[in-house]
């Protein structure tokens, strides 16, 4: 359904970038901020590229009129943040920690003072330590209340200044990667049954939030945001058709069903129940999930990469193989569930360093899915490309490969907005460089290049305008006109 039409994007569209508390922040003990699962877990040797840890990040605490100044700079409309849950909350649920609440209110009057729309990501994988100690965190129903509590501070707090929530960052990725694989905290590997009731204890926390701020936050708007891996069969025989079902079920409508309907995919639900894996209701459980989905503002997507399907046979690939943390190419396996589905790569895309596939035209099906299947708005709340970037001596950071694709998602963006989507915000990833979970700091994102490398003892983190920095102001300025 191509439009001729090419005018510019929607009135008052959120041009953003985003980031997330634990890869930016650093001060991670700074004024009463108590410990996250994550700083213990990257002390733990080999869990992450070169051991490299949050503890200093890019120092955006101590950075922040500075990154708030260039962003305000290049235009940007609004700034998509996570708040770290253990700087408002350090070893207990019972004291807040004004300091860390102070940080908060700084950026955000910080961001509104420069017209930029402050973007609140309320969970983005940074647990509090003491209730990991404590009842395991998201493995136990107990964490439903205290996730309740800490939303509701956070609504109290800010609500008044922020109109723009997000419950939950990519509970597909960091419940999948801390109990199936291993790879993010609390390191468990093919915990499936444990899997699917984490994930359980994860929508109903969300719910309660969603619930919680209908009354809190008047005229704001709240959603979650979901790892979108739209998805091809690898072609048309049957079983791979049938293939490409099984895996939308279990890794994108698992998901995004409960958060618009309030319901699971009947197909995956009875597969799991089959196996012994569902996860197990308690009484009020599934009207809680149901009401709260009839108040969800909008559909959140962080989208990267589309995968490729094929049917998986019994004895065939599963979950345990290489994932690529180094940006050595081809150095990825392929995953998959035995009996259901695998995921080639896709000979007919380019990938990235990290063996991510490039496939701009992804994220305008996966917006026509969302519209269709939930006919809620869209916040794109992350895209964008990990590379190596070079400083050179006069310190540009040329990166034409960014421009290209953040460029030619963006005109599919447009395309899925002429087709009917309502697509109400689009944010980078990211707008500083950051600390990139398990891959170090190589793999760089930013707009802004920051001087820190893993094996620096005292990294300068000052701060240089890549080209796509010039770029993307010129296309805010533009409203999107200078794309075509």
């Amino acid at each position: 359904m191509m439009q001729a039409n090419k005018t510019a994007f929607p009135e008052n569209f959120l041009w953003g970038s985003a980031s997330a508390a634990y890869q930016v922040e650093g001060a991670w003990d700074a004024d009463g901020k108590g410990p996250s699962i994550w700083d213990e877990f990257v002390k733990v040797p080999g869990t992450t590229y070169k051991n490299t840890n949050g503890d200093v990040a890019v120092d955006h605490y101590h950075h922040l009129e500075e990154d708030v100044r260039l962003m305000a700079e290049m235009g940007l409309k609004t700034y998509r943040f996570s708040i770290a849950w253990a700087r408002i909350f350090p070893s207990s649920m019972d004291e807040v920690n004004q300091k860390g609440l102070d940080f908060y209110h700084k950026l955000i009057d910080l961001c509104l003072e420069n017209n930029i729309e402050p973007m609140v990501t309320i969970y983005h994988w940074d647990l509090p330590l003491f209730l990991q100690q404590k009842y395991r965190g998201w493995e136990s129903r107990e964490v439903i209340a205290d996730f309740k509590k800490y939303a509701v501070t956070l609504f109290e707090a800010y609500g008044s200044k922020v109109k723009y929530w997000i419950t939950i960052n990519e509970q597909n990725i960091f419940t999948r990667m801390g109990w199936m694989t291993a790879q993010h905290p609390p390191k468990m590997s093919s915990e499936e049954k444990l899997y699917y009731q984490v994930n359980h204890n994860v929508f109903l926390a969300h719910a309660e939030a969603v619930l919680a701020f209908q009354d809190l936050v008047p005229g704001g708007m709240i959603g979650a945001s979901f790892a979108l891996h739209p998805s091809y069969a690898i072609d048309c025989k049957p079983e791979n058709v049938v293939a490409k079902m099984d895996y939308d079920d279990l890794k994108n409508y698992w998901w995004m069903d409960v958060y618009a309907h309030g319901r699971y995919p009947k197909a995956a639900m009875k597969y799991l129940q089959t196996k012994g894996v569902a996860p197990e209701f308690e009484p009020g459980d599934a009207e809680l999930l149901a009401e709260a989905a009839k108040h969800v503002d909008f559909m959140g997507v962080n989208y990267y990469r589309s995968d490729v399907v094929e049917y998986n046979p019994l004895d065939g690939v599963d979950s345990s193989g290489v994932f690529n943390t180094t940006g050595e190419k081809g150095s990825m396996t392929i995953p998959g569930v035995p009996g259901l589905y695998k995921n080639p790569l896709n000979s007919n895309l380019p990938t990235t360093d990290w063996d991510w596939t490039i496939d701009p035209i992804g994220i305008r099906i996966g917006c026509r899915d969302i519209t269709s299947r939930y006919n809620l708005p869209i916040i794109i709340s992350e895209n964008g490309l990990g590379a190596f970037d070079t400083l050179e001596e006069d310190g540009s950071i040329h990166d034409p490969y960014r421009i290209t694709y953040l460029a030619e998602h963006l005109k599919e963006i447009k395309l899925a907005i002429e087709e009917g989507s309502e697509v109400l915000a689009y944010c980078t990833w990211s707008f500083t460089d950051l600390l990139s979970w398990l891959n170090g700091y190589q793999k760089r994102y930013g707009f802004v290049y920051v001087d820190q490398y893993e094996e620096a003892v005292e990294p300068s983190l000052k701060r240089y305008k890549k080209d796509s920095y010039y770029w993307y102001k010129d296309i805010i300025a533009s409203d999107g006109e200078t794309l075509f």
